[in-house]
């Protein structure tokens, strides 16, 4: 199934500065595997050394956090949008 990847423009220079990537998957877990596979980099950036979402990495599935659905294992239908959000801080 062919997931299309919001890239944040922080993230741009792992993709040559492309601001939507494409990739094969099923779920998150495979969205995040198949764009660090094109794209070398994206794994230490977006996962802890467990495997998990970096606590300030947010990533929806159209428009729902997957942290309040199955997490890195939320399914991702064939066409969806697969956005990764970076939180903002500063005062």
């Amino acid at each position: 199934m062919t997931v299309s990847v919001r890239i944040p423009t922080t993230l741009r220079t792992l993709t040559g500065g492309q601001s939507e990537v494409k990739v094969e998957a099923s779920d998150v877990r495979q969205v995040l595997a198949g764009l660090d596979a094109a794209h070398p980099g994206f794994s230490g950036r977006l996962l802890d050394d467990e495997g998990n979402l970096r606590r300030f990495v947010n990533v929806f599935v159209a428009d729902d956090d997957v942290r309040f659905m199955d997490g890195l294992d939320t399914a991702v239908p064939d066409g969806e949008t697969v956005s990764i959000i970076p939180a903002v801080a500063g005062g």
